[in-house]
């Protein structure tokens, strides 16, 4: 295990209790390096949205517990956030909550001379995801050729 993962799974590990208290759902935690400086962030998100004042609360008691852990070595800003409305699909809850929903699919290489896809997400496993786009047949895509998938939206 990473050093980021080991920071993102601890913190996960803090955090869940805290949420599960207030009823909200752990989106993602990531530790990034940005413009010089590292963050460690929790995505959390509820039915009907999250606000600045969930977050608040929510880092507040986190910076608590993260002060008495202190098992980040580097200094680094902590920061709770909304996923947004580009949320992406990482966890199988994720997957799940989906089905039957349009989504945009983002691939590393060009397939079928396309590197950006759309349909609705069919079926999912451990290693692909399928969907169909539409008037088109099914898409099924490899895992690991998937740089991005989230939620499709009009603007």
């Amino acid at each position: 295990m990473s050093k980021h993962e080991e920071y993102e799974a601890r913190t996960e590990a803090l955090i869940g209790p805290i949420l599960e208290r207030m009823k909200f759902e752990l989106v993602d935690v990531e530790y990034v390096k940005e413009g010089g400086a590292w963050y460690l962030r929790a995505y959390i998100d509820k039915e009907g949205g999250i606000t600045v004042n969930d977050c608040e609360a929510v880092a507040r008691e986190m910076n608590e517990l993260l002060d008495r852990e202190d098992f980040v070595e580097e200094s680094y800003i902590f920061e709770v956030s909304s996923p947004g409305l580009g949320r992406p699909l990482k966890k199988e809850k994720d997957f799940a909550r989906s089905l039957g929903k349009e989504v945009e699919i983002r691939t590393y290489r060009a397939i079928h001379k396309s590197k950006e896809f759309r349909g609705v997400l069919t079926a999912y496993d451990k290693t692909t995801v399928t969907i169909l786009p539409e008037g088109e047949e099914a898409l099924v895509f490899e895992r690991p050729e998937i740089a991005l998938i989230r939620l499709a939206f009009d603007w």
